[in-house]
């Protein structure tokens, strides 16, 4: 068997809008020749304890990751944090903060499609995942997406965000969240590394540019909605402003026979990346 030597930064559980369990994550990473997986879910880091116990009973190396919830020129920017401590109640409670302002969009969202005319209520999307969420984990679109799958408004999930609930659609509502240099600021203060999510879905090359110079640590140059002119184009600008380069499939489970956004390890970056992301205090240890 060769060396595990490649890492995946960027999978999500149903910590947040996964559909698997951060140990089954694991082993999927381990089950993919990787020899580290990161668990990046949306506002929350709810999930990350029970992946560093399989990573443990299975020798892969578990980053504590998070994917910030951010909105810059009116649209969704999504900043990647790595190596926080996990137990800052400054951190937690501002990611708690995070997710209240995502119940606010996900019922400003159920309102729209019932003006609609869809009959859909948050009480049922709620009861659609109650058996898989706990504490600390976030509700978000996905989930409001699969209520209108089973009741056959939708035939698919992208559907779901095609007509209702991505970008510009129907019934898509986005209120007002913190700017992502805000974002940078709380993921440093708690002792991790920034990186911007998954740049080349934004369409606004100015708007990374002025990104990469708020504090920002990296860029997700490698990621499965990136075609290679996008990473050639953000491989460069990495490069020229001095930031960390890292990949990740943004996995986020099945649902409706289709994998979104790709399998864990379709997008991997060399491990040695990983003494860069962690605190300074642990790079040589």
């Amino acid at each position: 068997m060769s060396a595990r030597i490649e890492a995946d930064l960027h999978t999500h559980t149903t910590a947040s809008d996964g559909t698997q369990s951060p140990a089954a994550n694991v082993q999927m990473a381990f089950d993919a020749g990787l020899s580290a997986i990161a668990i990046t879910d949306h506002d929350t880091v709810s999930g990350v304890a029970e992946a560093l116990l399989a990573g443990r009973e299975l020798g892969i190396e578990v980053v504590p990751g998070v994917e910030i919830s951010t909105v810059a020129n009116g649209q969704d920017i999504h900043v990647l944090g790595y190596y926080m401590d996990i137990h800052n109640e400054q951190f937690l409670q501002r990611l708690a903060s995070l997710r209240e302002t995502r119940d606010t969009r996900n019922n400003m969202i159920i309102e729209r499609l019932q003006q609609l005319g869809l009959d859909i209520t948050m009480a049922e999307v709620l009861r659609e995942i109650e058996n898989i969420k706990s504490k600390g984990d976030t509700v978000g679109r996905p989930h409001i997406a699969a209520v209108l799958l089973n009741k056959g408004y939708v035939s698919t999930i992208s559907e779901a965000f095609d007509r209702y609930l991505g970008t510009g659609a129907a019934a898509y509502a986005n209120p007002p969240r913190i700017e992502p240099a805000t974002a940078i600021g709380w993921i440093q203060e708690a002792g991790g590394k920034a990186v911007l999510a998954h740049p080349g879905i934004y369409h606004d090359d100015a708007l990374i540019e002025a990104i990469a110079h708020q504090g920002l640590d990296g860029i997700e140059v490698y990621h499965s909605d990136h075609t290679p002119e996008d990473e050639a184009k953000y491989l460069s600008l990495a490069q020229r402003s001095g930031l960390l380069i890292t990949a990740g499939s943004d996995f986020h489970g099945e649902r409706g026979g289709v994998v979104f956004h790709a399998p864990i390890g379709s997008r991997r970056i060399g491990i040695d990346v990983l003494q860069s992301l962690k605190p300074e205090k642990e790079q040589r240890t």
